[in-house]
């Protein structure tokens, strides 16, 4: 490396910015909320409470909170926050006289977080893993750095279109496959169903059967995971090599790289700084919170009234991600106002650690859940009830909230930050804090 690259060095205590720390910490102890279902529960038990961890009272409840105040919204969150993050990366290397060599770090950056994607999913066996994501789209960034926040909240606005136009376009598509399906009844014998109907009915049983889960199929997937390590391994491995592939491909572009693209933008308007007035804050709060949690009602009480069925997740899909961005700039404008408050200072401090940590600390939300929920550890997957996870969340959080304040009092980085800017920075980076004596 040359002398103006060992200057680019990760950044430091002092060049950070305390709302992105607190609102960082916030989406990562929000994802697990999310997330949880995921780790203890069969795949589509993460939409539908019918399938496995209870659909009444208590376990209701829970999926209604998740439904109306966090799903999607805390991924969204952290996706911006990601976009923000190459900007400040980038632009701080930049007025450091870095030329050429700031894309050469940051693409290294970038591909080594795929890696850190590829080992989250099938080897630490989180099938739900984002990083593989953020590392692929990450690789589009770069040449935003500069693009005015106008551009990029068009940009992120025409994304988001794309997938609301694609959602709809799989209502439809599935609604015609139902209507097929229907008029598939009325023959007596399948030999005189026409071809095109009998396609349609297949596709519509196909997808049924997919998202409403079978009983037998979702003892078989639980007894799956809780074999031992390698079995777990071999049984997950399809799970996520689709959602690395065809998910990743289908889905991510109109709401991973929108949000990143989002996130720049309200940085470079100095929203997610908390350098807004109060005013505009609590504006941005009640906007938000008004539309979305008014979408969010909406599909909420329409899967409710249909009692869990297929079209009702279908046609609620349409308009997921209005609600989601709008709930997601409400929780921004709530964090902020908190961020400028002199209050709670000891939790705000608690939050900013487990931000800057964000990557251990999500990897550590993968690393525990293994060892409750699976073969590896105690075997709890699919053991206990929707709101009894919960239990498990709360004490994840504790633990980060504590934990992370202390660690970072002895050293810089997080142990997985401190391994990722090494293999950035091509250049062992210092650990440990010098501790006055």
């Amino acid at each position: 490396m040359n002398e103006t690259t060992n200057q680019l060095g990760p950044v430091t205590g002092a060049e950070r910015i305390r709302s992105l720390d607190v609102l960082r910490g916030v989406a990562l102890l929000g994802i697990l909320l999310m997330n949880i279902t995921g780790f203890g529960l069969v795949f589509w038990a993460y939409v539908d409470p019918t399938i496995q961890g209870g659909s009444e009272g208590y376990n209701l409840y829970a999926w209604v909170m998740n439904n109306m105040f966090f799903e999607g919204t805390m991924r969204a969150m952290f996706s911006m926050l990601f976009g923000v993050g190459m900007v400040l990366m980038t632009s701080r290397m930049i007025n450091k006289g870095g030329g050429i060599e700031v894309a050469d770090i940051y693409y290294r950056r970038t591909i080594w977080l795929l890696i850190f994607g590829v080992i989250h999913g099938y080897i630490i066996l989180w099938t739900g893993d984002i990083l593989f994501a953020y590392g692929l789209y990450g690789l589009f960034l770069f040449p935003f750095r500069n693009t005015s926040p106008k551009k990029l909240i068009m940009a992120a606005a025409i994304l988001t279109l794309i997938g609301v136009a694609l959602a709809s376009y799989g209502y439809s598509e599935d609604m015609k496959h139902l209507e097929q399906y229907t008029m598939a009844q009325s023959y007596e014998n399948e030999s005189d169903i026409p071809e095109d109907i009998k396609e349609g009915k297949e596709a519509w049983e196909a997808l049924v059967t997919e998202m409403k889960t079978p009983e037998e199929k979702v003892l078989e997937d639980t007894e799956s995971m809780h074999k031992g390590y390698f079995d777990i391994v071999l049984f997950l491995a399809p799970v996520n090599r689709f959602m690395q592939s065809t998910f990743n491909y289908d889905y991510n572009p109109w709401d991973i790289l929108a949000m990143m693209l989002l996130g720049i933008a309200l940085y470079k308007l100095r929203v997610i700084t908390a350098e807004l007035s109060y005013k505009s804050y609590l504006i941005m709060m009640v906007v938000g919170y008004g539309i979305g949690l008014s979408v969010n009602y909406y599909e909420t009480m329409l899967i409710l009234n249909d009692n869990f069925s297929v079209p009702s997740f279908h046609k609620a899909g349409r308009t997921y991600a209005i609600g989601r961005i709008a709930v997601s700039f409400g929780h921004i404008g709530l964090v902020m106002i908190f961020c400028k408050l002199n209050i709670i200072v000891f939790l705000k401090n608690a939050l900013a650690a487990v931000g800057r940590m964000a990557l251990t600390n999500y990897i550590m939300h993968s690393v525990i859940c293994a060892i409750i929920f699976t073969g590896v550890g105690f075997s709890m997957f699919g053991k206990l009830q929707r709101y009894e996870l919960y239990y498990v969340v709360v004490s994840i959080w504790i633990f980060q909230l504590i934990a992370s304040p202390i660690w970072l009092k002895y050293y810089r980085f997080g142990p997985l930050e401190w391994m990722w800017r090494s293999l950035t920075y091509k250049q062992i980076q210092p650990f440990k804090r010098q501790i006055p004596k």
